[in-house]
């Protein structure tokens, strides 16, 4: 079976966010801010990346969609970023209707066949257990036998954590929660067209069988006041701790995310982003 993540790195689409903008060129203003994207690559840098280059099963293709305005100089930093991944394909995508852009992006490095594929997606700044490419293979092994009557089966691991980084570390809190997008896999049938961004992650439950996995440690999501999905109204707050050494050992462990190099990125504050709503 063929795994694919799915990062979108600052996309200019049209929908997929909580932030809104009146006009495409605001959002490009507002996506391509540099003290935004300063951001971006700090959490990119600590928690997707380690994770990743550290997955005790290396068969997986992990897509980074940008647009195709992102500047060159920022385009050179996350292509440096990426050289050390082989599994990393990037692609740059005018602006357009967010799902179908990244279903059209998906569908390009699906490798041909009569096998089923399984897509998870990975925010900029989520991480995933070193063991999830493995584990999540596993399960789709396990489940394949309901393709034959369903088009696609969720197969979600709930267990995890929140962590905001600064320059004392990490701020953590464990959590379990259903169908939060870092845990979250989609195994398709082999000629369905359909991919992970076609579902919104609330719903995905109410759209298809689904397979739930309460191992702990298995997906973290980076947490930030300025994260798109904390920008709308009542959104809720989370008591996050600082961690001891055990907590360091941990994360180490099970996400390839060392306290101290979190330390160094995160050393200075981020400078105010421009264009919020």
């Amino acid at each position: 079976m063929h795994v694919i993540g799915i990062c979108r790195f600052s996309y200019p689409g049209f929908g997929g966010f909580q932030v809104e903008h009146d006009s495409i060129e605001e959002r490009i203003a507002f996506l391509y801010d540099p003290a935004r994207l300063e951001e971006r690559f700090r959490y990119f840098e600590a928690f997707a990346l380690p994770c990743l280059r550290a997955q005790t099963d290396p068969d997986f293709t992990f897509l980074v969609v940008i647009g195709d305005q992102m500047p060159p100089e920022w385009r050179a930093r996350l292509e440096s970023l990426v050289a050390d991944l082989p599994q990393a394909v990037i692609q740059a995508h005018p602006p357009g209707p967010h799902r179908d852009v990244m279903k059209t992006a998906i569908n390009a490095v699906k490798r041909p066949g009569k096998a089923p594929n399984i897509q998870f997606r990975l925010d900029d700044d989520d991480a995933v257990a070193v063991s999830f490419v493995a584990r999540l293979r596993r399960a789709a092994e396990q489940a394949a036998g309901l393709l034959a009557d369903h088009r696609h089966i969720a197969i979600d691991f709930h267990g995890g954590h929140i962590a905001r980084p600064g320059p004392g570390g990490l701020d953590t809190m464990a959590i379990r929660k259903p169908f939060w997008t870092a845990g979250l896999g989609v195994l398709f049938r082999p000629q369905v067209g359909a991919t992970v961004m076609n579902f919104a992650h609330q719903s995905i439950g109410r759209k298809m069988p689904t397979l739930g996995f309460a191992d702990p440690d298995m997906m973290l999501r980076g947490h930030s006041d300025r994260n798109d999905s904390r920008q709308a109204e009542g959104v809720k707050t989370f008591a996050l701790k600082p961690q001891d050494k055990e907590g360091e050992a941990l994360f180490r462990a099970a996400y390839n995310i060392d306290a101290d190099a979190v330390r160094q990125v995160f050393r200075t504050p981020p400078a105010p982003v421009r264009g919020r709503r």
